[in-house]
């Protein structure tokens, strides 16, 4: 539960920063924005796969 926590929090706190990257033609934060995102998307797997085995992963 907490991987999928972790992952709303990366994927929204990444969405927040490319458009304010977008919003501010800050290319550097509009990329940390896209990876956080990503990393997000990837503790979301994560997590459903250690909820599929019951946490023994």
């Amino acid at each position: 539960m907490i991987d999928k926590t972790k992952a709303a929090g990366n994927k929204v706190a990444g969405e927040v920063k490319d458009t304010v990257g977008k919003a501010t033609g800050n290319e550097r934060l509009q990329a940390e924005g896209k990876a956080q995102k990503v990393k997000g998307a990837v503790q979301d797997v994560t997590g459903s796969v250690k909820g599929a085995l019951g946490n023994k992963v």
